[in-house]
């Protein structure tokens, strides 16, 4: 690490009440140039030890970057993981303040629910499967804090992946019988479609999302316990959303997610 305690801690605040009061900033890597991953995520762990601290919850975990558009979409090509809180959760079909956001996108995502514990290293997709309770739909929204969504991956890593609000489907499906890489998803935003795309799109298989993340958690000494929500990644790549948007997402076996933005 590059960073002092008192610096993490700071910057943790400054991310943190910028996303609170929907304000932007400039890339953090721009006065802390030399900062490195670990850093990174201590500054994202102070960000939930500070919501944990209020009372909030976590209510998932969440891989970002991991759909081959995306990854096109902002210029990487390694994927990055954070965190839900559970007052981010919206209900499927209900309002979403865009004045509580700053400049929010939408993502398709399809999501698992562990039934045992995973963890790396050496975690794969094969033990992902056996792990996997059931599976269901979501739509991300995310909305990095960054100005003009201008960022490169330790800022965004240290923003908790852009985490602002999710809404979950009402579907839920046991993995037999899916084959989440050729499950379908179409994006229409005011009855006009604007993103389609498949499973194999994130990583060429969802679960690979989650191998990764237990493999990156692993190598920290943690683990994703049974009973885990996770969001695997964008499917599609991120569509902007204005006040008064409808969007409704379809998904293939598992029914679709709605929200309307006021």
């Amino acid at each position: 690490m590059k960073l002092d305690q008192a610096t993490i801690l700071s910057l943790a605040e400054h991310l943190e009440s910028a996303e609170l009061q929907a304000r932007d900033v400039t890339k953090i890597t721009d006065d802390h140039p030399d900062m490195d991953w670990d850093d990174a995520y201590a500054i994202q762990d102070e960000i939930r030890r500070r919501k944990e601290a209020r009372g909030n919850k976590v209510a998932g975990l969440k891989c970002g970057l991991t759909s081959f558009a995306k990854m096109k979409q902002m210029g990487v090509d390694v994927p990055v993981f954070g965190f839900v809180a559970d007052y981010m959760a919206r209900p499927d079909g209900g309002d979403i303040k865009h004045s509580e956001l700053i400049h929010p996108k939408v993502e398709a995502e399809i999501c698992i629910v562990t039934k045992a514990p995973l963890k790396g290293p050496g975690c794969h997709v094969g033990a992902v499967m056996a792990a996997v309770d059931f599976v269901l739909p979501a739509v991300e929204v995310i909305d990095s804090r960054y100005r003009d969504f201008k960022f490169d991956l330790k800022s965004v890593i240290a923003d908790n992946t852009s985490s602002s609000r999710f809404v979950v489907g009402n579907t839920m499906r046991d993995l037999e019988g899916l084959d989440l890489r050729t499950l379908g998803v179409v994006m229409e935003i005011n009855g006009e479609i604007k993103a389609m795309a498949a499973g194999a799109a994130v990583l060429g298989h969802p679960l690979t999302a989650v191998a990764m993340l237990a493999n990156h958690l692993g190598a920290r000494g943690q683990e994703i316990p049974a009973g885990t929500f996770i969001m695997t990644g964008g499917v599609t790549e991120a569509i902007t959303v204005n006040p008064g948007d409808h969007v409704n997402v379809r998904f293939q076996d598992l029914g679709s997610v709605s929200m309307r933005f006021v």
